[in-house]
């Protein structure tokens, strides 16, 4: 039995949901659009405001579905309502961010800046104040996308364990480990 497939979804205010007949659901919000094409055998019912997501059968497959795409679907219907948002730390000697519109420049200690181009569905936004760490910020309606473009950008320079340079989450906790131990006397 499908514990997440089975919750029932509450529709905020002013977000509209609409099933095509070749099962693409639609989510219409203020913050934007978004839409997943949803499997064939997957029910999906709008009632009074609440979505259910049903399967078919308790085939291993459908059972699978169902908690996928009820996931997907409550996405959808945050994002279009409240937005995502992640915020990224930078943290080592020398390490910058700026960004000219969607357009991201970082220096991570290589030979060279890095310009990296985000998709324009995601609002990018840089803060460097002086004593803090560099931010990178970005804010969209579309939960996979920012999590695919944090996790490139934290590929880019990952958290190194001995000193904890790199780029991580805010807030993100890094297992360090202790250097060489002294030489012998």
């Amino acid at each position: 039995m499908s514990r997440i497939g089975n919750k029932i979804i509450t529709l905020p205010a002013g977000v509209s949901v609409e099933v095509s007949a070749g099962n693409l659901v639609t989510v219409k919000g203020p913050k934007g659009t978004l839409s997943q094409q949803i499997d064939q055998d997957i029910i999906v019912k709008i009632e009074d405001g609440v979505l259910t997501v049903a399967r078919p059968t308790e085939q291993k497959r459908h059972k699978a579905m169902h908690g996928l795409y009820r996931s997907l679907i409550n996405n959808m219907v945050v994002g279009v309502s409240e937005g995502y948002k992640k915020d990224l730390e930078i943290i080592g000697v020398g390490y910058k961010a700026a960004n000219q519109g969607n357009i991201l420049e970082l220096s991570l200690g290589y030979s060279h800046a890095i310009f990296m181009s985000v998709p324009a569905e995601i609002k990018v936004a840089t803060a460097m104040e002086k004593g803090k760490n560099p931010m990178v910020i970005l804010e969209g309606i579309d939960k996979q996308l920012i999590g695919q473009v944090a996790a490139k950008i934290k590929s880019l320079r990952p958290v190194e364990p001995y000193k904890g340079k790199g780029v991580r989450f805010l807030g993100e906790q890094v297992r360090r480990k202790a250097g060489k131990a002294g030489g012998k006397k």
